[in-house]
This record gives structure tokens, C-alpha cells and sequence, in this order.
């Protein structure tokens, strides 16, 4: 039966991942398809404009929509269908990567693309488009997807896959969900015969061995990473993985089992891990990360094998609860640069350096190898990527900004690209210069005919696309 949502006592105080923006609004949790309608309509009726959250997992203002409609979709989470002989399950947007794996894992089949937390939900992995730590032998999650449904804001219903409505379907995959709603989603998962993978880490001793390591490891690995310390600017860490192959695996049975998989909710089996980032917080400066940095380091010298469950391997963002309160009251943003291989190293060395001088280091940086993509609102390149995490507070918030657009420049300078779920200060003229003329107005056909009135919209919408977010352009 069909119910229409109200904004009565619905106005909500929301944050982004890193609790570093904030913005009040409508919250609403419609549990069908029908209630998303009303949702439209009550859009259309009011003035205000929706934005589309899932988990909430975004670390800049992708899911904020300050006075206006944020639209919950963490209430359709039901996997509608699942074939453990093919391996593809149709699902509501709404089911996180937790429930996916979780369902599919004892029949042996894994999530082809999963984020670094298995709290993200299928929706949003798909409006952003996300990569993990295999982008560049299995590409983005979106490669992955047989077919979607949509409802769009004018109450048209549509399938899409990349041969029935493509260019919305290659648009609406890292579209940020604003040319319509994900109401179900078919993907095809990746077999697998354990529930262990092969590690291979290694030290890196300068930025340049880090991404050559990157460079050639990725062919021959399931999956590579590189942890870098950018404090010191160089020294670091390469994690490579591989599936085990059927029969490698002694005990098959018991590792594909959610149990085995689970990670423990204690550090060493004493201290409750939603604790420590209370632990953590004294550290939170530059001379404590660069202690921390420098003993992750130390400990990490000698090349080493061992075998790690997927769950443990994938989801480092879950190991320790609530780790982003560490950062403190002003939360942290992430910066990520997507660079091709010919010129990232001199970017990155540029951009680094230019952080040390202002005394604003990142306290965390992650780096992978990526390939080109179809989609429309593409981050890819033939090339690495630079995962950046910085402390946010009152006194440097103005400073970081600025060194952040000055990153921009060095970034477009060297024909980089961004990832509409992490940076929070992308510019109009930014994003029109890295995704092209071309791309930009494709889009903004799609949008006009999807969203004629100017629904869906956000504050990262309105912030990258200028007038293009507002209603009846």
C-alpha cells in the first residue's frame, strides 16, 4: 500500500563520513518505491530539493543537502534475488556491502569491487563509482553490473544495462544520484575457493619505488596497495594480494564461513576496539603521526607472505570503530588526485613537498594503480591515484583550503583527474577542465531530460556544477 512521507519533525542534523561539514535537513526513509515517488512529489510541491544518502560514507558533501530533503535509502535492503551457480544476485540499494558478502561468501562467490569499509551501501557504491584495491585488473564496480533499475524524478521507471538505455546507464553509474533513484541492482560476483588470500608485503623506500612497485605488481596481482608516510615523504608500504586457486586451500569449508571471517571486536582479545580512537586522539598531530609513521615503518622492513581473511584484508576502515573521531571536533577531509603514470611522480613530489612547507601534512596516504573506464563522469586514468588524509580545525581549516586548490592546479597542470566522493573543494572550472566540454554538456542534456524540474540536487551538486544544481535551469 502506497504511504506518502511527511517532512513533519523530520529535520535532521547530518555530517559527512569525516565530521568535518554538517547540514541540517529533511530526513526522510522511504521503505518502497512507491514511498520515493511521493517523495518526488512532495519535492515538486514544497520547492525543496533531494539529495540521496545511503550509509553516509562519503567524505565530502555528497550526501548533505542543508534545509532541504535528504532522502534515506538504507531502509530498501533486501536481496530480491541470488544464484549461487552464476553468481549474480539482484539486490535494493540499500543492502551494504556487509550483507552482500556475508550472503554470498559460504556459497563462494565475493563482491567483484568492494570500498575499504563494508558499511557502504550498493547505491552508493554505484553513484560513486567506487574502485578498490584490484581497479586495475577488475576496474570499478560499475563494470560489473549486468542491469539496474531506476526511477527517475518525472516518475518514469527504467532498465538500464550497457546495451538498453546505455547513456544513462554509463551516467547514472558515478552520476552521484542526481539523474535518478537505484531501485534494484543485478551484479555479477567474483568466484572464489577460500576464504583467504595470498599477502605479499614489502617496503618502499621512496615515492618513486612506491609507484614503480605499483607499476609492476599490478599485472601480476589479484589486488595491490601502497601505504605512504607523508610526513616523511617517501617511506612506505606495498600490499599485494592473490586468490587462492580451488585446492589450495586446506580447510575451504571453514574459511568461506561468515565466522571465520568476522573481525574481532576486541584488540587482543581485551580492550573493546570502539575505545580506541579515544586512545588514539593524543596522537592526532604532527609530531604523533610522525612517530606512528615512523614505527609502522621500521615494522615494516623485512618482505614477508602470510594468508588474511577477504573481510581483514578489504575492510582496514572497519578494524578500529569510530577511528575518524580520532581526528578530533573539526573531523578530517580526504584529497584524492588521480595522475597518469607519466606524471605522477612529479605531482606528487610537488604537492607533498608544498604540504611540508606549510606545515600541513596529510596523516595518511594511500596510493593504487588504476586503467581508464567507459563512464561518463570518469575519475580514471592510465595511471595511480593518492589518497590524502588531513586534519581539519578551526585555525587551519582556511589554510588547508587553500593549499588544497593550489593541489588542484598541480593536479589539472600534470592532466589529472578527481572522485566526486572524497574532495570537498572542487570547483565548477575544475571539474569543466578535467571531465571535459563534451562530458559536461552530455550530462546536462541527461539531467534536463531525467530531472526537468531540478529535483535531485546536493550541496556537492550545487558546488561542482554551478548553475546546472538549480532548480529550473
Amino acid at each position: 500500500m502506497m504511504t506518502a512521507l511527511s517532512l513533519e519533525n523530520t529535520f535532521t542534523p547530518l555530517e559527512n563520513f569525516g565530521h568535518s561539514l554538517s547540514a541540517p535537513s529533511y530526513l526522510l526513509r522511504p521503505r518502497s518505491v512507491e514511498e520515493i515517488a511521493s517523495v518526488f512529489r512532495l519535492s515538486k510541491k514544497s520547492g525543496l530539493g533531494v539529495t540521496l544518502r545511503g550509509a553516509g560514507r562519503s567524505y565530502n558533501d555528497a550526501a548533505l543537502n542543508g534545509g532541504q530533503i535528504v532522502l534515506d535509502l538504507t531502509g530498501l535492503d533486501h536481496i530480491l534475488e541470488w544464484d549461487p551457480a552464476s553468481g549474480v544476485v539482484r539486490a535494493e540499494p540499500g543492502v551494504t556491502l556487509q550483507q552482500l558478502w556475508q550472503r554470498v561468501l559460504p556459497d563462494g562467490w565475493w563482491p567483484p569491487v568492494v570500498s575499504g569499509t563494508m558499511t557502504t551501501t550498493l547505491g552508493g557504491c554505484l553513484a560513486a563509482n567506487i574502485h578498490g584495491k584490484n581497479n586495475y585488473k577488475m576496474g570499478v564496480i560499475g563494470e560489473h553490473v549486468l542491469e539496474f533499475r531506476a526511477l527517475l524524478p518525472t516518475g518514469a521507471e527504467i532498465t538500464c544495462s550497457p546495451d538498453k538505455n546505455a547513456d544513462l546507464f554509463y551516467a547514472m553509474i558515478g552520476g552521484f544520484g542526481m539523474l535518478g533513484v537505484f531501485t534494484s541492482i543485478t551484479l555479477q560476483l567474483k568466484r572464489v575457493y577460500s576464504g583467504l588470500l595470498e599477502v605479499h608485503a614489502w617496503p618502499t623506500h621512496t615515492l618513486s619505488e612506491q609507484i614503480a612497485s605499483l607499476q609492476d605488481g599490478a599485472p601480476q596481482h589479484d589486488y595491490i596497495v601502497g601505504w605512504l608516510d607523508t610526513i616523511t615523504v617517501g617511506h612506505g608500504q606495498i600490499h599485494a594480494a592473490d586468490y587462492l586457486h580451488q585446492g589450495e586451500d586446506p580447510n575451504p569449508a571453514k574459511t568461506l564461513q561468515v565466522a571465520y571471517q568476522t573481525l574481532p571486536s576486541r584488540l587482543f582479545g581485551v580492550m573493546p576496539k570502539s575505545l580506541l580512537h579515544y586512545f588514539m586522539t593524543p596522537f592526532m598531530n604532527n609530531l604523533g603521526v610522525w612517530g606512528i609513521n615512523t614505527g609502522k615503518y621500521l615494522a615494516s622492513l623485512r618482505r614477508h607472505s602470510f594468508r588474511q581473511s577477504h573481510a581483514a584484508f578489504h575492510f582496514l576502515l572497519d578494524y578500529v570503530p569510530l577511528w575518524e573521531r580520532s581526528y578530533g571536533r573539526g573531523g578530517l577531509i580526504q584529497y584524492q588526485s588521480f595522475l597518469p603514470k607519466e606524471t605522477a611522480l612529479d605531482a606528487w613530489s610537488e604537492m607533498l613537498a608544498l604540504a611540508k612547507r606549510r606545515g600541513l601534512p596529510s596523516y595518511l596516504g594511500v596510493t593504487k594503480r588504476h586503467r581508464p573506464d567507459r563512464f561518463l563522469l570518469s575519475h580514471a586514468v592510465d595511471g595511480f591515484s593518492l589518497a590524502l588524509d588531513f586534519k581539519v580545525t578551526d585555525a587551519r581549516r582556511l589554510r588547508l583550503r587553500q593549499m588544497l586548490e593550489d593541489f588542484d592546479r598541480i593536479v589539472l597542470d600534470a592532466g589529472g583527474r578527481f572522485y566526486f566522493a572524497k574532495n570537498s573543494e572542487t570547483t565548477p572550472e575544475t571539474a569543466l577542465r578535467f571531465l571535459g566540454v563534451e562530458a559536461v554538456e552530455r550530462f546536462r542534456a541527461l539531467k534536463k531530460r531525467c530531472d526537468p524540474d531540478g529535483l535531485l540536487q546536493s550541496a556537492l551538486y550545487r558546488r561542482v556544477f554551478g548553475k546546472l544544481g538549480q532548480k529550473h535551469d
